[in-house]
């Protein structure tokens, strides 16, 4: 049975996404592998900053965490990467570009190693540009244009930090809508907040703010309420 997903707005390895990690966990290794591959363009800084987040955060849970700098199409071709992917509880897409993330995992073999790693039971997540990757359409906000999403939660397109700069709201509506398939719907992701669930059943709000279902006329769920797409 395929691993549950969680769409998260911002606050990857902050205290306050804590219980929505420890939902993904339940039942599942206590070992995540996170790939901080939508930030593969901005140096080794941010790629230490992240994996020195994500070993703190899950540290102090008592769970295991192993980054993996797949940060290009060399890497994400890697075996020695694609390898280190089953037995994983959970698999954690950082923030970072949308656009860059799923072009950089799409058809590689660590995108197709998580693939299957879910298909079997793994919990996926995603927070910001990772939640892209995971949903039907990745917008970048360095331009571009939308590319399509990886999947598998597909039945959405997520706008994170959709609290944010309320003002662009018009212009990621009209832009995503152009990019996604007739089946998916528009979903803003407010920060501190995600969108928990599996594929074909229930999704729940989880975390401080709200999820905003766009196509629903504009619908808010607050922590706890549940939506099935």
């Amino acid at each position: 049975m395929a691993g549950p997903i969680a769409l998260v707005g911002s606050g990857e390895f902050l205290p306050q996404m804590e219980d929505v990690d420890r939902f993904l966990l339940e039942g599942r290794a206590k070992r995540v592998v996170h790939l901080p591959t939508a930030a593969g363009r901005e140096g080794p800084g941010s790629l230490a900053r992240w994996a020195r987040m994500a070993r703190e955060h899950y540290g102090a849970m008592d769970v295991d965490v192993e980054s993996l700098d797949v940060i290009d199409t060399v890497s994400a071709n890697d075996p020695d990467f694609s390898d280190r992917i089953p037995g994983a509880g959970l698999v954690y897409l950082s923030g970072g570009d949308p656009r860059y993330c799923a072009d950089t995992l799409r058809g590689s073999l660590v995108w197709q190693a998580i693939v299957d790693a879910w298909r079997d039971g793994t919990a996926l997540a995603g927070c910001s540009a990772g939640a892209c990757t995971l949903s039907a359409v990745a917008l970048s906000p360095r331009g571009g244009g939308p590319a399509s999403g990886l999947g598998p939660a597909d039945h959405g397109a997520v706008i994170p930090h959709y609290d944010r700069a309320r003002f662009l709201h018009p212009i990621f509506h009209k832009m995503m809508h152009s990019a996604m398939p007739d089946t998916a719907e528009l979903i803003g992701v407010e920060e501190d907040t995600a969108l928990v669930g599996e594929v074909g059943g229930e999704w729940t709000a989880m975390g401080r703010q709200q999820v905003v279902l766009i196509d629903q006329g504009k619908r808010r769920m607050e922590a706890g309420e549940t939506v099935t797409f």
